[in-house]
């Protein structure tokens, strides 16, 4: 136990500092912070240290993170429910429930760096410039890999016969 603490103090400021700069709110981050720690804590057996430890648990962070955005998104969604949109974008036309399924299987076969840009501009809600920042690249590098997997995931769909957009 008193290991798992170490761990607790040594880098928790770190994967705070990283789930912070991805939602911009101390108090979010704080929570998801904690449950990422809790995940670990629980996991910590399936750690092999092939990686160096603050990376896997900012990675825990920001799976915990991205699930907490899926939540919040299903709410608004439900309140908004009876409302009809006038001209959807095709960020917005993911989040119904006949679609939604068919493009995670999509991104998650896309290779990267195309499907994390779209996971963080459109889940995550990231500016281009932030994840370029993220990536060590451009905004203009951000934009366009985001705008090449979008039409990479629309293309998959249409091709799939299927009108699911």
């Amino acid at each position: 136990m008193a290991e798992v603490e170490e761990v607790y103090q040594r880098y928790f400021k770190d994967v705070f500092l990283f789930v912070y700069s991805l939602c911009k709110d101390q108090h979010v981050a704080e929570d998801i912070t904690s449950e990422a720690f809790m995940k670990a804590l629980k996991s910590m057996d399936q750690f092999k240290g092939e990686s160096d430890i603050r990376v896997w648990l900012c990675q825990i962070a920001k799976n915990t993170y991205f699930s907490h955005l899926r939540k919040k998104k299903r709410l608004v969604y439900q309140e908004l429910q009876g409302e009809v949109p006038q001209e959807e974008s095709f960020e917005k036309k993911i989040l119904s429930s006949e679609t939604a399924m068919k493009v995670h299987e999509i991104l998650h076969s896309l290779p990267e760096p195309y499907k994390e840009v779209f996971t963080l501009r459109v889940f995550a809600e990231l500016s281009f410039k932030q994840i370029g920042q993220i990536f060590g690249k451009s905004e203009n590098w951000a934009c366009v890999t985001y705008h090449r997997a979008r039409k990479k995931i629309q293309g998959r769909m249409e091709g799939d016969h299927e009108n699911y957009l």
